[in-house]
């Protein structure tokens, strides 16, 4: 693909002319160049100098979001992370959208709706889909964020720091999967983990926890009580590690207090549970003792394995769990 045709994509999806550099977005919207380009890096993307890269949408998307600081909803530090969270979770979701389209592209220029060139079936594509996507974002972020404020209550912050809160961390891992990334195509690996992610994800949605992040042969996530967490744990295996075409998988759990910021968290159970993976058995589920203490002896049956050095604990005696 030409350079000519790269512009002509990135205009079809901007919908504007490049038009600005940094220092005529900073003057139009009322900032200073260093406040512009912090927030440009916020969003991910490489500083351009004195290049004409900023569209006259720029220039009102960082005037609304300073117009947010002058107005006291929050300062400019705050503005900053929020517009990394947005550009971290755009990046991926970009790199997401396209990747799923590149192969649509390429049928829609094997049919006889081929326009002669990729570039010119991914207009189309754009153009068809632009309207619609740009709804579903909106509809999607503000069922998440309903979601979220809901979940701050339900999870139990306490009133003296809104972001802690007690929870089941899970940590499921694909075993063996170095090797087996060196035996299959680099096209298997992807679409191994995509339905590994794709089936952890149903699971976990399934029994009322969250997503936190995924890391390619392992998915971290965490639920509201220590029930939830074995039965969405159960639940992975069941979907994957027993299924014959999946390889298979590794569950730790861990309870306690964690700090939920900028949709991560952080705290001990989130390190423990995943180094729990490491002393489960294919497609078995290990816990710690604060997730032992949490679940109902009338229905789970535990056993404490040896103590066993595990970094960054000390000595731990990992749990082994099953329905009664």
């Amino acid at each position: 693909m030409t350079e000519a045709d790269d512009d002509s994509l990135a205009r079809a999806i901007l919908g504007e002319e490049l038009a600005f550099n940094a220092a005529e977005v900073a003057a139009e919207a009322g900032v200073t160049i260093d406040e512009t380009r912090r927030l440009w890096r916020a969003l991910g993307f490489p500083e351009h100098g004195v290049e004409r890269a900023f569209t006259r949408s720029d220039i009102d998307a960082v005037a609304r979001l300073v117009g947010t600081v002058d107005a006291g909803l929050f300062d400019f530090d705050t503005a900053v992370n929020l517009t990394r969270a947005v550009g971290q979770t755009m990046a991926r979701l970009a790199d997401w959208e396209v990747g799923a389209l590149v192969h649509r592209v390429e049928e829609l220029e094997a049919s006889e709706e081929a326009t002669g060139t990729r570039v010119g079936s991914a207009l189309r594509l754009i153009e068809d889909l632009m309207d619609p996507f740009e709804a579903l974002l909106l509809y999607v972020w503000r069922r998440h964020l309903a979601a979220a404020v809901v979940r701050m209550e339900t999870l139990g912050a306490n009133e003296e720091d809104l972001h802690t809160t007690e929870v089941t961390v899970g940590f499921a891992d694909i075993v063996g999967f170095t090797a087996l990334s060196n035996e299959i195509s680099r096209d298997k690996v992807g679409d191994l983990v995509e339905l590994f992610e794709s089936r952890c994800a149903d699971v976990i949605a399934t029994h009322r926890g969250r997503v936190i992040k995924s890391l390619g042969d392992s998915v971290l996530f965490v639920s509201p009580d220590a029930i939830s967490a074995y039965d969405t744990a159960e639940g992975i295996i069941n979907v994957v590690g027993r299924d014959a075409r999946m390889p298979d998988v590794r569950l730790g759990l861990a309870s306690g207090s964690v700090v939920m910021r900028l949709g991560d968290v952080f705290g001990p159970p989130v390190n423990l549970a995943a180094r729990l993976t490491a002393v489960a058995r294919r497609n078995r589920i290990i816990i710690d003792a604060a997730t032992a203490a949490l679940l109902p002896v009338d229905q789970f049956e535990t056993r404490r394995l040896p103590a066993r050095p595990v970094r960054g604990f000390g000595l731990v005696e990992p749990v082994a769990v099953r329905r009664n």
